[in-house]
């Protein structure tokens, strides 16, 4: 039987979404969380493949706008909710969805699509490279130690209800926000996505905690955390489950960092998502007993690769003609010549020039935000150099001043 792809309606919200958490572990939602991300949820930005009445293929995509380096911030698809079930697997359902879905992308004008991906391997074929990566650390915190600066002393901390404390923190969280390429300005609504603590998952772990950090009486950081019990042989080993931690400031983050890592009956401190550059690197005491580990964050896609590359500024100046190869997207294929510097007000136009530098459109979406270099890339076999000095030239600029960085999912 013949598959329908559509837009999604209203009234099959329930059964798309039930689809999709079956296509993931079949485990379903707190009902706070699915009645977010109801609300949230873009129905004329929604796909759903149906066979009869049967959902087996789901695709959402959020209005976003993401940072990008120099400051400013870029319109982009947030796509998520991808799904095909698995008596469906191996039909094209996929392929058929993220092709209708960046045909979509460019009618609404954004010039770039963004998403985190359980299996990374999947979306490079679409155009998607990783465009930004996260660390994740175990701090033994009995034997490590947060080296912080004097001004710490001088900082605040106390605790504040989840909930009450929502707005405070929601204001340190805005005063950040494009002080990284790659963090996302939320749209009204996504400020609840880091208050869901459903009980059934907290896998044993108290509730959702929170710490500010105040200065003279105004926020300047908070700590959202939990802790989750451990013993053995009568010894307490508790463990500190980060969710966040943000600041300002640097004497506050140094503040709540060695705070969480001198909670009493604890002994180690757990985070999923820091910058790989982030500060907290450089104050502990011995790395060694940090498990630090990185992997994938966020996916990034160029679906206008002039307007996109326009949008952001360059570390040092750039006159680059680029040979873009997308066998999915062939409206980007070509050559672009892009000029541009530190200053703002990039050119990136279409050219009949001889060509720099060839990669696909993944490669662009890797570099775009600064995270992995095109030398790199180059090293990898996945850039080549055309002009003699183009690759150095680019690399250098296409670089940031801060790694780029998702502070959460969507």
């Amino acid at each position: 039987m013949a598959t329908d792809l559509r837009t999604l309606r209203d009234s099959e919200w329930d059964h798309w979404y039930g689809k999709l958490e079956r296509a993931f572990g079949g485990v379903a939602e707190a009902a706070e969380e699915r009645g977010l991300y109801r609300e949230l949820t873009s129905f004329d930005r929604s796909l759903g493949v149906w066979d009869g009445d049967e959902c087996v293929g789901t695709a959402g995509a959020f209005p976003f706008r993401v940072a990008v380096p120099g400051g400013a911030f870029v319109t982009a698809a947030g796509v998520t909710m991808v799904s095909v079930a698995a008596t469906h697997r191996r039909r094209g359902i996929l392929t058929g969805m993220m092709r209708r879905q960046l045909d979509d992308v460019r009618g609404w004008g954004e010039p770039l699509a963004v998403l985190t991906a359980s299996e990374p391997a999947i979306y490079g074929r679409f155009g998607y490279g990783i465009g930004t990566r996260k660390a994740a650390v175990r701090i033994e915190s009995r034997q490590v130690r947060i080296e912080a600066p004097a001004e710490a002393d001088q900082v605040r901390l106390r605790y504040v209800d989840v909930a009450e404390g929502a707005e405070r923190c929601e204001s340190v969280y805005l005063r950040t926000v494009g002080t990284r390429p790659g963090m996302l300005a939320r749209l009204p609504g996504w400020e609840r996505l880091p208050l869901l603590d459903p009980e059934q998952d907290r896998d044993g772990a108290s509730p959702l905690q929170c710490v500010v950090a105040e200065r003279d009486g105004e926020a300047v950081g908070f700590a959202r955390f939990q802790v989750r019990p451990d013993s053995a042989e009568g010894v307490e080993r508790n463990r500190v489950l980060v969710r966040e931690v943000t600041s300002v400031e640097p004497a506050a983050y140094a503040a709540l960092w060695r705070f969480l890592c001198s909670i009493d009956l604890t002994e180690t401190v757990e985070c999923g998502n820091l910058p790989v550059d982030d500060p907290l690197f450089s104050l502990v005491s011995d790395i060694r007993r940090c498990g630090v580990r990185v992997r994938d964050s966020m996916h990034v896609r160029l679906v206008e690769v002039g307007e996109a590359l326009e949008a952001r500024t360059y570390l040092t100046p750039v006159d680059v003609v680029f040979e873009v190869a997308d066998a999915f997207c062939p409206w980007t294929e070509g050559r672009w010549r892009l000029t541009g510097d530190a200053k703002g007000g990039a050119s990136c136009k279409r050219t009949e020039e001889p060509a720099d530098l060839a990669l696909s459109v993944r490669e662009l979406g890797a570099a775009y935000l600064g995270d992995v270099s095109l030398m790199e890339l180059a090293g990898a076999g996945r850039v080549r150099e055309l002009r003699p000095g183009a690759l150095a030239e680019a690399s250098v600029a296409f670089g940031s001043t801060v790694a780029p960085w998702l502070p959460h999912g969507f």
